[in-house]
This record gives structure tokens, C-alpha cells and sequence, in this order.
């Protein structure tokens, strides 16, 4: 499981910020991470591996949104997630 406070606590703006984008991608890349592991066992979860896809696209399109708008946050948060765009 993964956990939400800790991305709303570090990258929001305020405690119950889960709009902003880059809490959002956040959040996105924190389940990402837990369904990947869940991927290693259940290799044949095929419907599952369709809500992956989904998510992984929309951190993408996210992540266009971010960088268009504030190139130093957007750098930033890909630094910090370990993500490379």
C-alpha cells in the first residue's frame, strides 16, 4: 500500500493541498511504485496492467502541464521523485 500524506505533506502548498499538480504527480508516481511491485508477483494481471498504463499516462500529460507552466518546480519535483521526462 502506499502512503498519501507524505506526498501532500511534502510537495502541497497547504496540509490538505491534493490538487496542485505536483502533488498529483506525486501521489500518481507513489501508486505507480506499489503496483509495480504487485506486477512482479501477478505478472498476468492484464486488467490491472491497464489502470498502470493509465496512470503512468496521466503523470505524463501532468508532467507536459508542470513543465509548460514552471520549468524550476517541474525540474525539481523530477529530481526528487527520480523520474526522468
Amino acid at each position: 500500500m502506499y502512503d498519501k500524506t507524505t506526498p501532500v505533506r511534502k510537495y502541497g502548498q497547504h496540509e490538505k493541498d491534493t490538487g496542485s499538480s505536483r502533488v498529483q504527480v506525486a501521489l500518481l508516481t507513489e501508486r505507480i511504485n506499489s503496483l509495480t511491485e504487485h506486477f512482479r508477483v501477478h505478472a498476468k494481471d492484464f486488467h490491472g496492467q491497464r489502470g498502470l498504463l493509465r496512470m503512468v499516462h496521466r503523470r505524463r500529460r501532468l508532467l507536459e502541464y508542470l513543465k509548460r507552466t514552471d520549468l524550476a518546480k517541474y525540474r525539481q519535483l523530477i529530481d526528487e521523485l527520480g523520474l526522468r521526462h
